[in-house]
């Protein structure tokens, strides 16, 4: 009983205030994260929405010759050319069009899924085209929107 009582008394006394202390410290790099890269992840947005947008439809219409890795068209790609290369693959559809956003979402998911094996990333990109399909416009540009701040979150680190 006695022991029992001690280990209560160190866990109130040593150790929740320890975990509270490493909490505060893990929000306080948050929010240092945050406001250290805030400019960069808000310009490299645009950068991943259009490089994502770009490879699905280049994969889908073969407008460019080479298939690009992802990677490659948000880190090394020239700004300029990644939008020209876009501008031809969606011909007359437009970047804000239900083509282009779809596009987005699947290069999105797909990159997302990549860490996956084969045959279960196929599975679930395929669960990911019949969910795009039943989501509205305003849901699908709000999904495509969240999925490309995470995206960019990753290309910062």
């Amino acid at each position: 009983m006695k022991t029992a009582l001690i280990s209560i008394v160190i866990l109130f006394f040593y150790a929740l205030p320890s975990k509270a202390w490493l909490l505060a410290k893990d929000e306080a790099h948050q929010q240092w994260l945050k406001q250290r890269f805030s400019v960069q992840h808000q310009q490299l947005i645009p950068v991943v929405a259009v490089a994502d947008i770009f490879f699905s439809c280049n994969q889908v219409r073969q407008t460019d010759k080479t298939n690009y890795p992802l990677s490659f068209l948000i880190q090394q790609m020239d700004k300029n050319t990644l939008a020209e290369k876009l501008n031809r693959c969606l011909g007359e559809d437009t970047m804000q069009s239900d083509v282009a956003i779809n596009f987005g979402l699947v290069a999105c998911f797909q990159q997302q899924l990549s860490h996956l094996p084969n045959i279960e990333q196929q599975q679930k990109m395929k669960l990911v085209r019949q969910a795009v399909s039943s989501l509205s416009y305003d849901e699908r540009k709000k999904s495509f929107t969240q999925c490309v701040t995470e995206q960019s979150i990753h290309y910062l680190q």
